[in-house]
């Protein structure tokens, strides 16, 4: 105090503090703090005057210390580097001419709500309550890079950086941080640049809803290996740019309801690896650019077949339940879409889905189309044996098909025998002629009724009895392979 001389507003401050009183320098109106650099006298107070008065300031017995101050112009940069300050820092709709500089600082409690800063030096912060930086306008970055948060921290309807300014670091990095409650970023964080939560642990709950993340031809969103306590709720997102979500552990939701995912020519959405209770990407607009989900784990996927882009990467994706329930001719369209190629997983973790969902038929359709695809990557003569097995029973997924078959040569055998009876090759030892059964005999391989060794077609006839017999060795064949693999994936 002995050291510094105090202008009017700063012992104003300094004599409410001991009493944890407000001082308010806003005019009736309560003006935004963006037009801070006009401020006069009257509303400026040094940073190095609030620095001296958190270290030295007074007590008063009974009563407990607080810095409130509200629409100050703080000119100087507010140095607290590894400072340990008991009392709570709330410097409310003020505006910074410098950066302040938080790097290894252990506070009680800090707001900066609605105030304007050029950026946030807070490395290696400590803070025992909640940090709170709602509404505020940071046009610099914030650096907040291994940090440790008892409370909850509040990022809602801040705007980070500058339109069309690119920065060389994130705008916002929060990577390795850990919050001991909820982060809330939500109604409206607008950032201009990275945002980058990397290995950050967060015990609650992480809100992105309504959130803009503008980082064109870059990274958006860089929150790899992170870690919430319970869900990512980032409803009605707007990322232009990446959003990396490589590695993350949600045992909650990773809610992306309704969100714009935005980096044409790139990959949209990275999340493969992330494990989560559940994952919504239901009523979003197509996603603009790659989803990679390799390796994701979730026990419900909710996301329309509309909302898919044209190019996804599913290697290893694995999910109990599929949402919303659609045809399996839908569904097949996204697999159809990955740029490994045939992936038989993708097919039977469908399918699964399916069957869990008591929709037999569907998986069944899953299962052909796969074995359709699989045919593509076959050699010419086993793609013919598998078009023949297509054909005839669908792969044993469609045993209706053998049937119609059979059905159908067996009534233009009946017919044709009827009309044309065969020579009977003993005439005396031949039972009586029954074209039904003789054309059954010629189908049937194994089953024997006596009539295709009594009689003998000849001559366009014979050409006949011998096309229907390779035509049942041939379906006889075809159902058992069916049949087979049928079998084999119960």
């Amino acid at each position: 105090m002995e050291s510094i001389e105090l202008t009017a507003v700063e012992r104003r401050v300094w004599q409410a503090y001991a009493r944890g009183r407000t001082v308010d320098l806003r005019p009736a109106d309560g003006a935004e703090a963006d037009s801070g650099a006009q401020w006069g006298p009257e509303r400026t107070v040094r940073a190095e005057v609030l620095r001296l008065l958190l270290l030295e300031g007074p007590r008063e017995t009974g009563e407990t210390p607080l810095l409130r101050l509200t629409g100050a112009r703080i000119t100087g940069r507010l140095d607290l580097q590894y400072v340990d300050v008991a009392a709570p820092i709330h410097l409310w709709a003020c505006y910074f001419d410098e950066v302040p500089d938080l790097y290894g600082a252990r506070l009680r409690q800090l707001n900066l709500g609605r105030s304007v800063l050029p950026g946030l030096q807070a490395i290696a912060l400590r803070v025992d309550g909640s940090l709170r930086m709602t509404r505020c306008r940071i046009r610099g970055p914030v650096r907040l890079g291994g940090a440790r948060i008892s409370g909850a921290v509040f990022f809602d309807h801040a705007e980070l950086g500058e339109a069309g300014v690119r920065l060389d670091e994130p705008v916002l990095a929060l990577n390795r941080v850990i919050i001991d409650d909820d982060l809330q970023a939500d109604g409206g964080l607008v950032a201009h640049g990275l945002v980058r939560l990397e290995g950050a642990v967060v015990a609650g709950n992480i809100t992105l809803d309504d959130a803009v993340l503008s980082n064109p031809g870059g990274t958006a969103l860089h929150a790899s290996t992170l870690n919430a306590g319970a869900d990512l709720n980032a409803a009605r997102l707007t990322a232009s740019g990446r959003v990396n979500l490589r590695g993350a552990r949600i045992p909650g939701q990773l809610n992306l309801e309704g969100a714009r995912l935005s980096n044409p020519g790139g990959t949209a959405l990275r999340a493969s690896g992330v494990t989560a209770g559940s994952f919504w990407l239901k009523d979003a607009p197509p996603v603009a650019g790659a989803i990679t989900l390799r390796g994701a784990q979730f026990d419900l996927l909710h996301i329309t077949p509309e909302s898919w882009p044209s190019q996804v990467r599913l290697d290893g994706l694995a999910y109990t339940r599929l949402g919303p329930h659609e045809p399996a001719e839908r569904r097949l369209q996204v697999l159809e879409r990955d740029t490994d190629g045939y992936i038989p997983y993708a097919y039977e973790q469908l399918t699964a889905a399916y069957r869990r969902g008591g929709d037999a038929a569907a998986a069944r359709s899953v299962q052909l189309a796969k074995e359709r695809r699989h045919r593509a990557t076959l050699p010419s003569y086993a793609r013919a044996w598998g078009y023949l097995q297509d054909v005839t029973v669908g792969y044993g997924f469609r045993p209706t098909r053998a049937a119609v078959w059979l059905f159908s040569l067996l009534l233009i055998g009946s017919v044709t025998y009827a009309v044309h009876h065969p020579r009977a090759l003993k005439p005396d030892e031949a039972p009586d002629f029954d074209p039904f059964f003789y054309t059954l005999d010629l189908l049937l391989p194994i089953i024997g009724f006596g009539q295709e060794q009594a009689y003998a077609a000849e001559g366009a006839y014979q050409t006949l009895s011998y096309a229907l017999i390779v035509t049942g060795w041939t379906l006889a064949t075809t159902i058992a392979a069916g049949v087979t693999r049928a079998i084999s994936r119960q």
